[in-house]
Formats: structure tokens, C-alpha cells, sequence
């Protein structure tokens, strides 16, 4: 890829990424479909690991499968992009340590705020699922680009080739 490409790729990364971000704090903070309308008087926090995962685990026949789903699924699928996009945009997020505590230090920001405007709950599991929502998406990065190198060896390889069958 030519310097030219990298870069109009890395800032069409950018741009997405911020609206990404922007998108991620409307749904979190300001969305009604997910019960934002209004604050609650108090905090809610929850500082128990895995408390709110089996609890909606265990109550799955009681509650709506939208529920279950969004609650258990929609954290680690919401913040998946932030941990395939961060070692694109960022110099320094490249590594899979790096790209798991920025998606964790995301995680931690939008989870203050919640705490802040009292919308929504504070809680551990969102942080421990949005966090494997990251790793996820840097895995599928990492996949990508290992898949986008062998194509273009395959690529050069076949150009080579060519070059040489015309000198004959």
C-alpha cells in the first residue's frame, strides 16, 4: 500500500472512529430507547464481578430476549469497533496490551459518566464485557491484517511471475 493510501485510510479510520465515539456517548447517555430520558435521583453503582451478568443469566425466561441480549451481548458487540479501529488510528495502541486498556479506559470514562449524570449504573460487568468487547475487536484486526499481508505477498508473488514470463 503507498504512503498516500495509508494515510487516506488512517484518517477515513479517524473520522469513523470519532463518530463512533460520538454515537457511543449518545446511546449511553442520552438515548430513550435505552431508558435515558431522565436521571435517576441516586447513583447506581454496582462494584460486584459477574453480579449483573447471572442475574440477567438466571432471570433470561423472566425478562425479554432484547434484554438478555443487549444486557449480556450488546457490550462486548458496542465496543468491539473501539478495539479493531484503536491500533489503526493510534501509534501507540498497536499491541494487544495497549488496545485492551484503551478500550478499558473507554469503558471507564463512559461508566464515570453514567455515575456523574446518574443515568444508567455504574457497574463492573459492563466494564469487564466492554473490555472483552475490545479484545474481540482487536483480534478480528489482527485476523484482517494477517489476511490483508498474505493477500498482497499472493498479490506481489503473481505480479513477479508475470514480470519474469514477459522477459522470456
Amino acid at each position: 500500500m503507498t504512503v498516500k493510501k495509508k494515510k487516506a485510510v488512517r484518517l477515513g479510520a479517524r473520522i469513523f472512529f470519532y463518530l463512533y465515539i460520538i454515537i457511543m456517548f449518545y446511546f449511553v447517555l442520552l438515548s430513550e430507547r435505552y431508558g435515558r430520558e431522565t436521571g435517576y435521583q441516586t447513583s447506581h453503582v454496582n462494584l460486584v464481578l459477574f453480579k449483573e451478568i447471572q442475574r440477567f443469566w438466571n432471570y433470561r425466561q423472566l425478562l425479554s430476549p432484547e434484554a438478555v441480549i443487549t444486557n449480556l451481548f450488546g457490550n462486548v458487540f458496542a465496543f468491539s469497533p473501539f478495539g479493531f479501529m484503536i491500533p489503526i488510528i493510534s501509534k501507540r495502541a498497536k499491541g494487544v496490551i495497549a488496545a485492551v486498556f484503551s478500550t478499558f479506559l473507554f469503558s471507564l470514562l463512559i461508566e464515570t459518566c453514567q455515575l456523574i449524570t446518574k443515568v444508567g449504573v455504574f457497574d463492573v460487568d459492563d466494564l469487564l464485557l466492554n473490555t472483552t468487547g475490545g479484545l474481540i475487536g482487536y483480534l478480528v484486526y489482527r485476523i484482517a491484517l494477517k489476511a490483508y499481508r498474505f493477500w498482497q505477498k499472493g498479490k506481489q508473488k503473481n505480479h513477479n511471475s508475470m514480470e519474469k514470463e514477459g522477459r522470456r
